[in-house]
């Protein structure tokens, strides 16, 4: 591949800028074929300077996983011991489905460097760039009724901020139901999908994308002003493989407190961690437009709306809007 070999001379000279049109004849490829070489190099997480009359500079190459870096932070029973890791993929929610109905067991994990299509809530694109993020989709089992999932989902959410706060110090909050935002900038979604029979639950799958490694630079025009990433907030690199087993050992073990005690323990850990409560909001539901005073949870995960009229209305489903913004 051409780009491989543009890569291999760019290795050879550490530090050191190659002209444009040096690459250009030993690679035997005009000057428009190199500009678009280096932008494919970009978007697989390398990144160059490029200076006129200069040259190219790498500056720095892709963090790649690895299964022996992930081993050793995972200290589980069960979440993420069955590991699939790939360079990358559409979605990793479809890796795991596909898993999933071949009779894959709880806690197997799939996580991509890259997904091509990832989704978001809503049937959103999700923005994957190579090496930056975490992306991964988390296989569950458990024995509950349809009308359950949308406790999971909650449940997914305070792990995983209570994994980032711990380990990056950053101080994200839970947006409802399951955003996590850091001054009403998008760090992480969570996306969770169900399958059942009989209105029982027969397998979930928790979708996690969290932009770990991102640079003003990766965030397209469209997101700069609505998402962040952890390293932006916290000025400093995050160690993908610590917080990929943080959030696993955080989902495993409130998992396990739901299973015992139920949704009461984890509503209250998502009350401590919510930036909704209390705030005016406008939630987007099938049925129309909900606006009122976001009270916090009911006992199922609901969300409880006090209206204009003084009257508590309860959400189970929604797109929730906080004053005209919507992160």
């Amino acid at each position: 591949m051409g780009d491989s070999r543009l890569l291999d001379m760019l290795l050879s000279h550490p530090g050191e800028y190659v002209s444009g049109e040096e690459i250009s004849r030993k690679l035997s490829i005009s000057r428009t074929a190199v500009w678009k070489q280096i932008n494919k190099l970009r978007e697989e997480g390398y990144e160059f300077e490029a200076v006129s009359r200069k040259g190219y500079r790498l500056i720095s190459r892709p963090e790649r996983l690895e299964y022996s870096a992930l081993l050793q932070v995972l200290n589980t029973t069960a979440f993420g011991r069955k590991l699939k890791l790939l360079d990358v993929t559409t979605s990793t929610q479809e890796e795991v489905r596909l898993l999933a109905e071949q009779g894959a067991e709880e806690g197997t994990l799939v996580i991509a460097e890259e997904q091509t299509i990832g989704r978001g809530r809503q049937g959103r694109k999700w923005h994957s760039p190579a090496g930056k993020g975490i992306w991964m989709s988390l296989l569950l089992r458990p024995r509950l009724p349809l009308s359950a999932a949308p406790q999971l989902t909650l449940l997914s959410a305070v792990a995983v901020c209570r994994a980032i706060r711990a380990v990056t110090g950053v101080a994200a909050g839970i947006k409802w139901p399951n955003d996590l935002l850091v001054d009403g900038r998008k760090v992480c979604g969570i996306l969770l999908e169900s399958a059942g029979e009989d209105e029982m639950i027969r397998y979930c799958i928790a979708g996690i994308g969290i932009d770990a490694n991102l640079t003003p630079d990766d965030l397209p025009p469209e997101l700069a002003s609505i998402a962040t990433s952890l390293q932006i907030e916290s000025g400093r690199k995050v160690d993908r493989a610590v917080l990929i087993g943080a959030v696993m050992a955080e989902l495993e073990k409130l998992y396990g407190l739901y299973m015992e005690e139920g949704f009461a323990p984890i509503g209250h850990l998502w009350e401590a961690l919510s930036v909704t409560t209390g705030r005016q909001i406008t939630i987007k539901t099938a049925q129309g437009e909900v606006a009122g005073r976001a009270m916090g949870l009911d006992e199922r995960g609901g969300l409880i709306v006090m209206q204009e009229d003084n009257r508590l209305t309860t959400i189970f489903s929604g797109e929730v809007q906080f004053d005209g913004c919507n992160p």
